[in-house]
């Protein structure tokens, strides 16, 4: 049938419905996959259009994925964690939500002592096994959505599950159903969804929970997790592993509307972040993320690199403080215990660092020749210079009052007392022939030894 778009305002013809295919022999992609080989990206030139949506947003999994590849985090740190997030996010709630476990005492009790806050952003979503037992926990505490896990891939299917597609997808149904029954929203967890039978079990599939979300007036949001970071953005890149393609063909073939559309990527090949950007673009309506990146493996999508993606495309940061990421990333360090690799974006100790001798004189001249933008006043970290026997004493005031975050009222000049005696103590390092920079842990040794008026309060 061919009907005039409302959306396009073309002439369509009618999307073909795609129906499951019940195979016997579980398609691996093994051209694609071939295991004891690096993964392959095939193409087909098939491009599909670009549709980013009117709102765009960031959900969270640092309480949930993000917590199960460290010590887990005490009921504390979750609430002072949940806090921050809360204020990065602003008051537009671009951080729009994130998901907590719920089955030991602390879990629940960090939960509680969240939802205790009021706030309205993040909102406050668990992750739960899929029985009905789960669900009326989740419901009794007074969460409003959870995460269903369904893996969709045939390893999933039939090499983890032993089950058949139809088996397979009759058991999810049933599980999706006992949500909706509880009075919850579900979000489908399409586990593994890069190496999936795309129009064999993920399409119908979708299509089915969405008949189930028209006959029950209920949203079921679909997050679309590459759950091994197999995803590309190349256009014309082969489905089960083109972003676009995934994403498209969940707006296209099963009508899912965009803000059901979630996107859950992992780092294993280094496109975490460009894959999610690339979800946003192509019609997605959140992108699921994780502080600092830590996850599973390689990682999660970075919260806090999203939030500059988000920034950059949409020209604005509608709200989002961005300030808080550095106290974030300094309550990992000093809170947490965590080490922030020194060269993470946004995050790490090297981020705004300086240690070409040329670049420092440049970053000295103009702090805008070597600096990506006014990192003060975005995150509140002024760029730093690493020191060597080229810096000088105007490299070693920079540095520590760089590092110091001194306010300019005290900010040391070159001629001060304490530089004179730290440039001393460096000279004297590079007279035997050093060769590498200044380590920020010997500069700080040198300041507290040079600093015998306590100006800097390092010394007691």
């Amino acid at each position: 049938m061919i009907e005039l778009s409302k959306k396009s305002n073309v002439l369509e013809q009618d999307t073909y419905k795609y129906r499951l295919q019940d195979v016997q022999i579980p398609e691996l992609y093994r051209d694609v996959y071939p295991y004891s080989e690096v993964p392959k990206v095939p193409f087909n030139f098939r491009h599909v259009p670009m549709e980013t949506p009117d709102n765009i947003f960031i959900t969270d999994t640092t309480f949930r994925d993000g917590q199960q590849s460290l010590k887990p985090y005490s009921p504390e740190q979750i609430v002072d964690i949940y806090k921050m997030l809360h204020r990065l996010s602003g008051p537009n709630g671009i951080i729009r939500q994130t998901e907590f476990f719920v089955y030991s005492e602390k879990d629940r009790a960090a939960l509680e002592k969240c939802m205790e806050l009021g706030y309205e952003f993040p909102e406050i979503t668990t992750w739960i096994r899929a029985n009905k037992n789960d669900f009326k926990l989740v419901r009794d505490i007074g969460i409003k959505e959870t995460g269903i896990l369904v893996s969709c891939s045939d390893y999933h299917i039939f090499k983890k599950l032993g089950m058949t597609r139809q088996q397979a997808l009759t058991h999810y149904l049933f599980v999706v159903h006992d949500a909706l029954e509880a009075g919850l929203r579900p979000r489908c967890h399409f586990e593994d969804i890069t190496r999936a039978d795309y129009y064999g079990f993920v399409v119908p599939f979708a299509n089915a929970l969405m008949d189930l979300s028209r006959e029950s007036g209920i949203p079921i949001k679909i997050r679309a997790c590459d759950t091994m970071g197999y995803g590309v953005p190349y256009p014309g890149a082969s489905l089960p592993r083109s972003v676009p393609g995934i994403i498209y063909g969940l707006k296209h073939y099963s009508s899912v509307p965009s803000e059901m559309i979630e996107w859950h990527g992992h780092n294993d090949f280094y496109k975490g972040v460009t894959n999610a950007t690339y979800a946003w673009l192509y019609g997605a309506g959140a992108v699921n993320c994780s502080l600092l990146g830590i996850g599973e493996r390689t990682g999660n999508v970075p919260l806090e690199a999203m939030v500059f993606e988000y920034a950059s495309i949409r020209g604005t940061t509608d709200g989002m403080d961005t300030s808080v990421i550095t106290e974030i990333a300094d309550y990992y360090r000093n809170e947490i215990g965590y080490d922030i690799p020194p060269m993470t974006p946004f995050v790490g100790s090297n981020f705004n660092l300086t240690k070409a001798g040329i670049h420092a004189d440049g970053l000295l001249k103009d702090e805008e020749i070597y600096n990506i933008f006014d990192t003060k006043k975005i995150l509140n970290r002024r760029p730093e210079v690493a020191i060597s026997g080229n810096s000088g004493t105007a490299g070693i005031a920079y540095w520590i009052n760089a590092h110091f975050n001194l306010p300019e009222e005290k900010e040391l000049d070159k001629k001060s007392d304490l530089v004179l005696k730290v440039k001393a103590l460096v000279d004297a390092e590079y007279k035997n022939d050093r060769q590498t920079v200044m380590s920020t842990n010997e500069l700080i040794a040198m300041i507290k030894a040079s600093d015998t008026e306590n100006i800097l309060g390092l010394n007691g």
